[in-house]
Protein backbone atom coordinates (compact mmCIF):
# COMPACT_ATOMS: atom_id res chain seq x y z
CA UNK A 1 0.00 0.00 0.00
CA UNK A 2 1.01 3.47 -0.84
CA UNK A 3 1.95 5.91 2.02
CA UNK A 4 0.91 9.39 1.67
CA UNK A 5 2.56 12.10 3.26
CA UNK A 6 1.52 15.75 2.76
CA UNK A 7 3.73 18.91 3.99
CA UNK A 8 1.15 21.23 6.37
CA UNK A 9 3.17 25.00 6.68
CA UNK A 10 1.81 25.20 10.29
CA UNK A 11 1.25 23.98 14.22
CA UNK A 12 0.36 20.10 14.32
CA UNK A 13 -1.11 18.16 17.28
CA UNK A 14 -2.41 14.39 18.25
CA UNK A 15 -6.16 14.47 18.66
CA UNK A 16 -7.11 17.60 16.98
CA UNK A 17 -9.03 18.54 13.65
CA UNK A 18 -7.74 20.70 10.98
CA UNK A 19 -8.54 21.86 7.50
CA UNK A 20 -5.54 20.87 4.97
CA UNK A 21 -4.07 24.27 3.63
CA UNK A 22 -5.51 24.84 0.00
CA UNK A 23 -2.21 23.16 -1.79
CA UNK A 24 -2.24 19.92 0.55
CA UNK A 25 -6.10 19.92 0.17
CA UNK A 26 -5.59 20.50 -3.69
CA UNK A 27 -2.94 17.36 -3.59
CA UNK A 28 -5.04 14.93 -1.63
CA UNK A 29 -8.58 15.56 -3.27
CA UNK A 30 -7.90 16.06 -7.07
CA UNK A 31 -4.16 14.56 -7.71
CA UNK A 32 -4.23 11.75 -4.92
CA UNK A 33 -7.90 11.33 -5.27
CA UNK A 34 -8.07 10.76 -1.40
CA UNK A 35 -11.35 9.92 -0.19
CA UNK A 36 -12.90 10.23 3.36
CA UNK A 37 -11.67 8.01 5.56
CA UNK A 38 -8.36 7.27 3.75
CA UNK A 39 -5.10 7.57 5.58
CA UNK A 40 -2.52 9.93 5.20
CA UNK A 41 0.53 10.89 7.44
CA UNK A 42 1.10 14.99 7.88
CA UNK A 43 3.90 16.71 8.56
CA UNK A 44 5.51 20.27 9.32
CA UNK A 45 9.00 19.97 9.54
CA UNK A 46 9.24 19.66 13.26
CA UNK A 47 10.48 15.93 13.16
CA UNK A 48 7.71 13.78 13.31
CA UNK A 49 5.08 12.68 11.66
CA UNK A 50 1.32 12.74 12.40
CA UNK A 51 -0.66 9.88 11.61
CA UNK A 52 -4.40 11.14 10.25
CA UNK A 53 -7.36 10.25 8.46
CA UNK A 54 -9.55 12.06 5.96
CA UNK A 55 -12.83 12.95 7.06
CA UNK A 56 -14.09 14.99 3.98
CA UNK A 57 -12.78 15.43 0.75
CA UNK A 58 -14.05 18.15 -0.27
CA UNK A 59 -11.83 20.13 -2.67
CA UNK A 60 -10.17 23.40 -1.66
CA UNK A 61 -10.97 22.90 2.51
CA UNK A 62 -10.52 19.06 3.14
CA UNK A 63 -10.80 18.10 6.81
CA UNK A 64 -8.73 15.80 8.36
CA UNK A 65 -8.08 13.84 11.95
CA UNK A 66 -4.57 13.76 13.81
CA UNK A 67 -4.67 10.75 15.68
CA UNK A 68 -0.65 10.29 16.76
CA UNK A 69 2.26 12.07 16.58
CA UNK A 70 5.23 9.57 15.70
CA UNK A 71 9.02 10.30 14.83
CA UNK A 72 9.51 8.82 11.32
CA UNK A 73 11.89 6.03 10.86
CA UNK A 74 15.53 7.42 11.02
CA UNK A 75 15.82 10.11 7.31
CA UNK A 76 18.76 12.75 9.05
CA UNK A 77 21.99 11.98 7.72
CA UNK A 78 24.86 12.00 10.60
CA UNK A 79 27.03 13.94 8.10
CA UNK A 80 25.77 17.53 8.38
CA UNK A 81 26.00 18.72 4.55
CA UNK A 82 25.66 22.18 3.08
CA UNK A 83 25.30 22.80 -0.59
CA UNK A 84 26.28 26.61 -1.85
CA UNK A 85 24.90 26.46 -5.06
CA UNK A 86 24.87 28.81 -8.22
CA UNK A 87 21.40 29.50 -9.09
CA UNK A 88 20.92 27.56 -12.38
CA UNK A 89 18.06 28.29 -14.64
CA UNK A 90 14.73 27.49 -14.74
CA UNK A 91 13.56 23.83 -13.77
CA UNK A 92 17.22 23.28 -13.49
CA UNK A 93 17.07 24.53 -10.19
CA UNK A 94 13.83 22.89 -9.09
CA UNK A 95 15.71 19.61 -9.90
CA UNK A 96 18.79 20.23 -7.80
CA UNK A 97 17.32 20.92 -4.98
CA UNK A 98 14.71 17.83 -5.34
CA UNK A 99 17.86 15.83 -5.92
CA UNK A 100 19.67 17.03 -3.15
CA UNK A 101 16.87 17.12 -0.40
CA UNK A 102 16.37 13.48 -1.25
CA UNK A 103 20.40 13.20 -0.85
CA UNK A 104 19.83 14.20 2.66
CA UNK A 105 21.44 18.26 2.64
CA UNK A 106 20.60 20.04 6.09
CA UNK A 107 21.13 23.11 4.42
CA UNK A 108 20.72 24.64 0.93
CA UNK A 109 22.17 28.68 -0.06
CA UNK A 110 21.32 29.65 -3.67
CA UNK A 111 24.43 31.72 -4.24
CA UNK A 112 25.12 34.75 -7.17
CA UNK A 113 28.77 34.07 -8.25
CA UNK A 114 30.65 35.43 -11.79
CA UNK A 115 28.44 33.88 -13.82
CA UNK A 116 25.21 33.47 -13.14
CA UNK A 117 23.15 34.31 -15.21
CA UNK A 118 19.83 34.60 -13.72
CA UNK A 119 19.19 38.45 -11.98
CA UNK A 120 16.81 38.25 -8.84
CA UNK A 121 15.65 41.76 -7.80
CA UNK A 122 14.03 41.75 -4.08
CA UNK A 123 10.53 40.73 -5.35
CA UNK A 124 11.66 38.18 -7.59
CA UNK A 125 13.67 36.74 -4.98
CA UNK A 126 11.21 36.31 -2.59
CA UNK A 127 8.86 34.82 -5.03
CA UNK A 128 11.21 32.67 -6.48
CA UNK A 129 12.55 31.63 -2.60
CA UNK A 130 8.75 30.81 -2.40
CA UNK A 131 8.48 28.77 -5.29
CA UNK A 132 11.61 26.57 -3.92
CA UNK A 133 10.53 26.30 -0.39
CA UNK A 134 7.48 24.23 -2.14
CA UNK A 135 9.91 21.61 -4.15
CA UNK A 136 12.08 21.08 -0.94
CA UNK A 137 8.84 20.25 0.93
CA UNK A 138 7.20 18.07 -1.73
CA UNK A 139 10.72 15.94 -2.07
CA UNK A 140 10.45 15.60 1.57
CA UNK A 141 7.15 14.11 0.99
CA UNK A 142 8.37 11.55 -1.46
CA UNK A 143 11.54 10.90 0.27
CA UNK A 144 10.04 10.50 4.23
CA UNK A 145 12.05 13.48 5.37
CA UNK A 146 10.36 14.82 8.77
CA UNK A 147 12.85 17.56 8.56
CA UNK A 148 13.28 20.20 5.60
CA UNK A 149 16.30 21.44 4.78
CA UNK A 150 16.96 25.11 5.82
CA UNK A 151 17.25 27.32 2.49
CA UNK A 152 18.90 30.49 2.87
CA UNK A 153 18.04 33.79 1.06
CA UNK A 154 19.74 34.07 -2.26
CA UNK A 155 23.21 36.14 -1.95
CA UNK A 156 26.50 36.75 -3.44
CA UNK A 157 29.12 34.11 -2.95
CA UNK A 158 31.34 36.46 -0.93
CA UNK A 159 28.66 37.30 1.11
CA UNK A 160 27.60 33.81 2.39
CA UNK A 161 31.83 32.82 2.86
CA UNK A 162 31.51 36.01 5.59
CA UNK A 163 29.09 34.36 7.60
CA UNK A 164 29.76 30.57 7.00
CA UNK A 165 30.16 27.94 9.73
CA UNK A 166 33.70 28.00 10.07
CA UNK A 167 34.04 24.41 11.78
CA UNK A 168 32.73 22.55 8.44
CA UNK A 169 35.10 21.41 5.63
CA UNK A 170 34.88 23.45 2.38
CA UNK A 171 35.17 22.27 -0.72
CA UNK A 172 34.76 22.93 -4.20
CA UNK A 173 35.09 20.19 -7.35
CA UNK A 174 38.27 20.40 -9.64
CA UNK A 175 38.92 17.85 -12.10
CA UNK A 176 42.41 19.31 -11.48
CA UNK A 177 42.97 18.00 -7.79
CA UNK A 178 44.62 15.65 -6.59
CA UNK A 179 42.32 15.17 -3.48
CA UNK A 180 39.68 12.56 -3.49
CA UNK A 181 36.65 11.81 -1.40
CA UNK A 182 38.11 8.69 -0.28
CA UNK A 183 41.50 10.88 1.41
CA UNK A 184 39.42 12.26 3.51
CA UNK A 185 39.18 11.67 7.02
CA UNK A 186 35.41 11.12 8.47
CA UNK A 187 33.58 14.15 8.40
CA UNK A 188 30.96 15.14 10.93
CA UNK A 189 29.65 18.48 8.76
CA UNK A 190 30.86 19.76 4.86
CA UNK A 191 30.21 22.74 3.02
CA UNK A 192 30.28 21.87 -0.86
CA UNK A 193 30.39 24.74 -3.17
CA UNK A 194 28.70 24.17 -6.96
CA UNK A 195 28.68 26.92 -9.81
CA UNK A 196 26.24 27.66 -11.72
CA UNK A 197 26.60 26.92 -15.89
CA UNK A 198 29.54 27.92 -16.73
CA UNK A 199 31.03 27.40 -13.61
CA UNK A 200 32.93 29.42 -11.34
CA UNK A 201 35.67 31.94 -12.68
CA UNK A 202 38.68 32.60 -11.12
CA UNK A 203 37.76 35.74 -8.91
CA UNK A 204 34.97 33.23 -7.60
CA UNK A 205 38.07 30.60 -6.79
CA UNK A 206 40.45 33.40 -5.34
CA UNK A 207 37.61 34.05 -2.77
CA UNK A 208 36.95 30.36 -1.99
CA UNK A 209 40.96 29.70 -1.72
CA UNK A 210 41.43 32.39 0.43
CA UNK A 211 38.38 31.17 3.06
CA UNK A 212 39.94 27.98 2.82
CA UNK A 213 38.29 25.83 0.47
CA UNK A 214 39.95 22.35 -0.71
CA UNK A 215 39.56 21.78 -4.32
CA UNK A 216 37.74 18.06 -4.27
CA UNK A 217 37.75 15.51 -7.86
CA UNK A 218 35.33 13.26 -8.69
CA UNK A 219 37.41 12.52 -11.46
CA UNK A 220 39.02 14.15 -15.20
CA UNK A 221 35.76 15.08 -16.27
CA UNK A 222 34.02 18.30 -16.60
CA UNK A 223 30.35 17.85 -14.98
CA UNK A 224 27.42 19.79 -15.57
CA UNK A 225 26.12 21.99 -12.65
CA UNK A 226 23.43 19.64 -12.12
CA UNK A 227 25.43 16.82 -12.02
CA UNK A 228 28.24 17.64 -9.97
CA UNK A 229 26.62 18.82 -7.27
CA UNK A 230 24.73 15.53 -6.59
CA UNK A 231 27.86 13.18 -7.76
CA UNK A 232 29.86 14.76 -5.11
CA UNK A 233 26.12 15.16 -2.26
CA UNK A 234 26.14 11.16 -2.87
CA UNK A 235 29.81 9.95 -3.02
CA UNK A 236 30.35 12.12 0.67
CA UNK A 237 27.04 10.48 1.90
CA UNK A 238 28.98 7.37 1.46
CA UNK A 239 31.79 8.23 2.69
CA UNK A 240 31.06 9.78 6.18
CA UNK A 241 27.03 9.92 6.16
CA UNK A 242 24.10 7.48 5.81
CA UNK A 243 24.85 5.63 2.42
Amino acid sequence: MRSIRLFVDGPLAADVEITLPDAASEHATRVLRLRAGDALALFNGDGHDYSAQLLDAARGGARVRITARSAPAAAESPLTLTLVQGIARGEKMDWILQKATELGVACIVPVLTARTEVRLDAQRGEKRAAHWRGVIASACEQCGRARLPQLLSPQPLAAWLSTREPDAALFTLDPQATLRVRDLPTLSAAQLVIGPEGGLDAADLLLLRTAGAQGLALGPRVLRTETAGMAALATLQSHSGDC
